[in-house]
């Protein structure tokens, strides 16, 4: 092996140690901050709305934040504090907490354990309805793709531009939507979900929500 391949390979380790050590260094830290709060007496604890689990409650509209891609949850707080995102309850939380404090909380929501999802497991609404076509085929007359085409087979999320669907609530979901028409949320990739949102109608954006809501796991809850 050169000399050059050995010298790769030492840092690939020590790179490897030094982002485990962060991590777990983070965990307790975000941990603190999300059940008591960050520095900032402005930067309450998440956990007064999105439940000790990090499943959020359904009933108000506060979604579920446990086991969320890392890099998604940085970034929607990043949206928050710029304006991207609007929502007066976060949007001051978000400006009192520090990078590091966004990415020690954001590490250890995503190594929260949540609710095994049965993906397998078929909606309440029925085959063929306009919400079963929307999510499963999209509507391409009014180039609107399918939510399975970004957020995978079973809506559980790709990567981290695109969260699961699957464990956030009807409301949530349907809150967002009329974010996105409205503009208070505009900080999607390539303003997709905007154009979508705004092609929606209001009774398909309430078919939708009941959709989310009838699917398995946590959106129940």
């Amino acid at each position: 092996m050169g000399v050059a391949k050995r010298l790769c390979l030492k840092i690939s380790f020590s790179c490897c140690i030094f982002m485990l050590a962060t991590a777990a260094h983070s965990a307790p830290v975000g941990q603190k901050i999300y059940t008591q709060g960050g520095d900032s007496p402005a930067a309450m604890p998440c956990v007064t709305c999105h439940a000790p689990a990090g499943v959020g409650v359904a009933g108000a509209g506060f979604p579920r934040l446990a086991g969320l891609p890392k890099g998604y949850l940085v970034k929607q707080l990043e949206d928050f504090r710029s304006g991207k995102r609007i929502n007066a309850v976060m949007q001051p939380i978000a400006l009192a907490l520090e990078d590091n404090e966004s990415e020690a909380v954001a590490i250890y929501l995503n190594t929260l354990d949540i609710e095994k999802v049965d993906i397998d497991s078929p909606p309440k609404a029925p085959t063929g309805s306009t919400a079963e076509k929307l999510v499963n085929r999209g509507d391409w007359s009014r180039n609107i793709p399918s939510c399975v085409a970004c957020h995978g087979s079973s809506n559980t999320g790709v990567g981290e531009s695109f969260p699961p669907l699957v464990g956030q609530s009807g409301m949530y979901i349907a809150g967002q939507l009329n974010s996105w028409r409205a503009g208070t949320r505009k900080n999607d990739p390539n303003n997709l979900m905007g154009h979508i949102a705004q092609a929606l109608t209001d009774i398909e954006i309430k078919e939708l929500s009941a959709y989310f809501t009838s699917l398995s796991g946590m959106a129940t809850q």
